[in-house]
């Protein structure tokens, strides 16, 4: 198909008339065309015409003389001065240089090249040739790049988060580090606000107030809220949620307050749907009043995942999945996955993702990470580089192995959290899919998977880096998925706490001006050095280069 459409316009480029040249049309007199061609001289016509002045003006400013003067001048300096300059020049270079560096590492930047391009290339007018008309084709190929970047770079509510204040807060007691960052807990207060509240609070005051709650940055205020929400109605199963969520200090606390929101839950769902055609605003509660009950039983089913009720769990989840359809946006079949993997029930696991590992399905680092340990496991045991690179791979392995690529690249931060390259930390309540940050949830949940797999992590380690050298290079395309977005550091930087190195995809190579100012500051201080060592050879050089 590729070579016939190439053949296709190839035949009507050769058919179709030879386009003019755009500002040389040949209806133009000879005065345009003079105009046309010395528009893209002006900066040479301008140098000659300086020079030519300065000649004109060599008298009067006694140029001949001056020139003289500054000969002479140089000739009596001494060696010290000398020291005395390149010693400076090193010194304030390597100022420039270690500046350099240091906003490289935090803004993955050169500060220098964005203040030229920021501020002098508009003076030097660089920025008209920059802009396109409005419906080019460059301009719609960079719309469309954007709107690509921006559907790419969405950020996810992480499917296993952890909870506030049986696992987050405890981190913070026992390091003194806060796990979370003001950005990711904002879009966990917006993710509340949407999944726990409706137009219609107005009418029980217990919802009014836990509406509010739900907007507080203060964690004490939340649950001081919560507790009056539970004063004015006992049965406010959002006000349950919160204190478990943010209160209970251990999982089992945590646990028995989600029985009682799920109780509450229950009751408040069954009314809601009775009343859900009455009014618009009725189907607006019952909407909301599933995602309560949704989200209490998704946690207990987490819950009972932590205190080792595994099977539990996978009911519980299964369960949801039947009775609510719908609300795959949740993701709870990672939840799944990941306990199925647990179970060690790998049938039920690729049953699963025959699922949800479809074309038409977003990808997730669970998934496509999950398929490749299935296809790992049943060649893992038995793989030995040194025996495949004698007889080469099996189809199985071959399989494995593409699959493990597949994985790679879709999110190519994970191997080094597996291979413990680089160490993990608490994951976020909200991911970026293809991000570090998606990185270190799947990490954190399933490496002891990858563990209880012999030869699992010994395949991935032999195998993963050659998945970079079949995506082509700039990442102008991918090879089965989208182009790797370009956002994703900028997001994770955002999400993930500042003590954690973030990961970065591809690996950005070191602006010029960092080698230019290294260079410069190496290369002054060499000259410093040598003149203070050897000032009568280094005063002859330098009179010989001023002569």
């Amino acid at each position: 198909m590729a070579d016939g459409d190439g053949l296709g316009e190839a035949a009507t480029a050769a058919a179709s008339p030879p386009a003019p040249t755009p500002g040389l049309s040949p209806s133009l007199g000879w005065r345009e065309r003079l105009r046309a061609g010395l528009a893209g001289t002006g900066p040479s016509l301008w140098f000659v015409a300086g020079l030519g002045l300065l000649y004109a003006l060599r008298v009067p400013l006694r140029l001949c003389e001056n020139l003289a003067a500054v000969t002479v001048f140089l000739n009596s300096l001494t060696p010290k001065f000398y020291v005395a300059l390149t010693g400076t020049s090193s010194l304030i270079s390597g100022l420039i240089f270690i500046f350099e560096w240091w906003y490289f590492h935090k803004h993955g930047t050169s500060f220098i090249e964005q203040v030229s391009v920021s501020h002098l290339r508009p003076l030097m007018g660089g920025t008209e040739s920059s802009i396109s008309e409005p419906g080019s084709p460059s301009s719609n190929r960079e719309s469309e790049t954007s709107r690509q970047n921006l559907s790419e770079c969405k950020v996810w509510r992480n499917p296993l988060n952890l909870f506030r204040g049986a696992e987050y807060r405890r981190y913070t007691w026992v390091t003194g580090k806060e796990p979370l960052t003001y950005y990711d807990m904002n879009l966990s207060a917006q993710d509340h606000q949407t999944f726990f509240t409706c137009d219609t609070d107005f009418l029980r005051p217990s919802d009014t107030v836990m509406q509010k709650a739900w907007r507080e940055r203060n964690p004490p205020a939340r649950i001081k809220a919560a507790y009056q929400a539970l004063e004015l109605n006992n049965d406010c199963a959002t006000a349950y949620v919160l204190l478990a969520e943010e209160e209970a200090t251990t999982i089992v606390d945590a646990e028995r307050l989600f029985k009682q929101a799920l109780k509450a839950g229950e009751t408040i769902y069954r009314r809601s749907q009775q009343c859900q055609h009455q009014s618009p605003q009725h189907e607006a509660q019952l909407r909301r009043d599933t995602n309560v009950l949704v989200y209490i039983k998704r946690r207990l089913a987490m819950c009972a995942r932590k205190l080792g009720r595994i099977r539990e769990a996978v009911k519980i989840m299964r369960d949801l999945m039947k009775e609510f359809p719908p609300l795959t946006m949740l993701n709870i079949h990672e939840n799944l996955l990941e306990s199925l993997l647990e179970l060690q029930a790998y049938a039920d696991v690729q049953a699963v993702l025959a699922k949800y590992d479809d074309i038409s399905l977003p990808k997730s680092a669970a998934i496509c990470y999950t398929a490749a340990l299935l296809k790992t496991r049943t060649v893992s045991d038995k793989f030995s580089p040194e025996t495949a690179s004698r007889r080469g791979l099996s189809t199985a392995e071959i399989n494995a192995v593409e699959a493990i690529h597949r994985a790679v690249e879709f999110n190519p931060h994970v191997p080094k959290y597996l291979l413990e390259m680089k160490s993990l930390i608490l994951p976020p309540e909200h991911i970026l899919k293809r991000g570090d940050s998606e990185a270190i949830a799947y990490a954190f949940f399933h490496l002891q998977h990858w563990k209880r797999i012999e030869g699992a992590l010994n395949l991935l380690q032999c195998t993963w880096e050659g998945t970079f050298r079949m995506i082509p290079y700039p990442l102008e395309k991918g090879h089965l998925f989208y182009p790797y977005p370009s956002c994703t550091e900028t997001a994770d930087r955002e999400l993930l706490p500042t003590f954690h190195h973030v990961s970065v995809y591809p690996k950005k190579e070191l602006p010029f001006f960092i080698h230019f100012t290294a260079g410069l500051c190496s290369s002054t201080a060499m000259i410093a050095l040598l003149t203070h060592q050897f000032p009568e050879i280094m005063g002859v050089f330098a009179k010989a280069a001023l002569l």
